[in-house]
């Protein structure tokens, strides 16, 4: 009777056990993000090796507008066109807003249309609208706010990278992250670009000398850059159940002793 007694126990502990050790399957490599299933079609990764950067809607950009070939640089703010507004702001930008619809609004010009075009080209196109109200104008414009996010393959690490570059590409940004993490999969690096209003996902594989190719193409800001990680289900597996296991073990020997008293 004592040992069918015991076995029923054992039999409870056992399904208990069980019951235990399925609990923890939910939350099994629950850090990994953006997941696509096997049949998941990806875009056609972009040639983008050698094209600059272009401008698009969010960006800050910072404007100095010079005459004369840039020899005097003109203070819109305050009117000076003199070597004192030279000297005031020749250490300055003035910041402006591209806004949703792809717009800056600027001095004396007002909305002027800059998405899509890159940083020599919104110069030209800015040096030739402001030809009508000063002599030979020349622009300098910068991008001040671009950034990705890069999730470099450890699992839920992540980095804001700034890109200072106009032409940064994915090997240097990848490279600012600290590089792919021990557990990264260099072989599936997925790239998420938003264009009009639609992200577009891109694999690029760089676990061979064959996906230097896609290395060079130029980020754009806001690009999500995530390395997808090798998920770790065994070692998760005891690192949720080792706790409930120590339990149920401690609670049989405490039962054992109890009943052998």
């Amino acid at each position: 009777y004592f040992w069918k007694k015991n076995t029923m126990i054992y039999r409870r502990l056992l399904v208990l056990a069980l019951f235990a050790l399925s609990l923890p399957g939910c939350y099994i490599n629950s850090n990994i993000m953006l997941r696509t299933d096997r049949n998941y079609v990806f875009d056609s990764i972009p040639d983008t090796v050698g094209r600059a950067y272009k401008i698009s809607p969010n960006d800050i950009i910072n404007f100095r507008l010079f005459a004369n070939d840039g020899f005097r640089l003109i203070d819109i703010a305050s009117g000076l066109d003199n070597d004192q507004g030279n000297r005031a702001m020749f250490r300055n930008f003035m910041s402006y807003l591209v806004e949703g619809d792809g717009t800056a609004k600027l001095p004396i010009l007002g909305k002027v249309p800059l998405s899509g075009l890159t940083v020599r080209e919104a110069e030209f196109k800015l040096e030739t609208m402001y030809s009508e109200f000063y002599v030979k104008p020349f622009v300098q414009v910068q991008v001040t706010n671009k950034r990705v996010i890069v999730f470099p393959g450890g699992g839920g690490n992540a980095a804001v990278i700034t890109l200072e570059n106009n032409n940064t590409t994915l090997m240097e940004v990848l490279a600012m992250a600290g590089g792919i993490a021990q557990r990264g999969r260099a072989a599936r690096i997925k790239v998420i670009r938003k264009i009009d209003n639609v992200r577009h996902v891109y694999l690029v594989d760089l676990s061979t000398i064959e996906g230097i190719r896609h290395a060079d193409m130029i980020v754009q800001a806001n690009d999500y850059i995530y390395v997808e990680p090798v998920p770790q289900i065994a070692n998760e597996i005891l690192r949720d159940v080792a706790p409930i296991i120590s339990l149920l073990t401690s609670a049989v020997l405490i039962y054992t002793v109890v009943q052998r008293l």
